[in-house]
């Protein structure tokens, strides 16, 4: 038979398992939630819940703390499968999201009246490695824009090659797109380079 504390660092242990498990069933690597750890949760948070003149105080404190992470992810959990099942789930992570973002603002930007952002510089490319006057007139751009607002390029011509080279690559693999817009524009002082995905 388990003692106390053994059972309270399983309880803890299956906690963190849960939370994992979650994670994968809301992005998509697990077909059900995890019904069967939760269910083994419960019937923990049970036992001591009804035993707990058992406890010591040490051990109540962490038993407490364990149901209010608990129940704090619970309410997370319910909130999330709540999401999915009515088809509210945002399935975008990392530089995903920054693209649909980026795309976010251009729309927000083409809401707004045109002179919006007067000092935008666009150019559109395809093939970044063939295309090394655009990659040229987009970093004379960014530099322009840097030296506007008293900054300056930390990156050489190179680097700012490779890193719109390997960015528009990302994106063509992400989106499925041939076509990637970068954007240099100035937004309250700061210089912001865009990469948005051409339909």
């Amino acid at each position: 038979m388990a003692t106390i504390d053994e059972e309270l660092a399983q309880l803890e242990k299956d906690i963190r398992q849960l939370k994992i498990e979650y994670d994968q069933f809301f992005g998509g690597g697990r077909k059900r939630p995890p019904t069967e750890i939760e269910w083994r949760i419960e019937l923990l948070v049970k036992r001591y819940g009804e035993r707990g003149g058992d406890l010591k105080f040490g051990q109540r404190f962490r038993y407490n703390n364990l149901t209010q992470t608990y129940a704090k992810y619970k309410d997370i959990f319910r909130k999330r499968t709540q999401q999915k099942e009515e088809g509210k789930v945002q399935r975008h992570f990392g530089a995903a999201a920054k693209a649909i973002e980026a795309e976010r603002a251009k729309a927000a930007a083409a809401a707004r009246p045109a002179a919006a952002a007067p000092g935008a510089f666009r150019m559109v490319c395809s093939e970044p490695e063939q295309e090394s006057d655009k990659v040229d007139q987009l970093y004379q751009a960014f530099q322009q824009a840097m030296e506007q607002t008293g900054g300056s390029v930390k990156q050489s011509r190179e680097s700012f090659s490779e890193f719109v080279s390997k960015k528009t690559k990302e994106l063509q693999k992400q989106k499925n797109c041939r076509e990637v817009e970068y954007v240099v524009e100035v937004v309250n002082g700061e210089v912001k380079l865009k990469a948005l995905v051409k339909a």
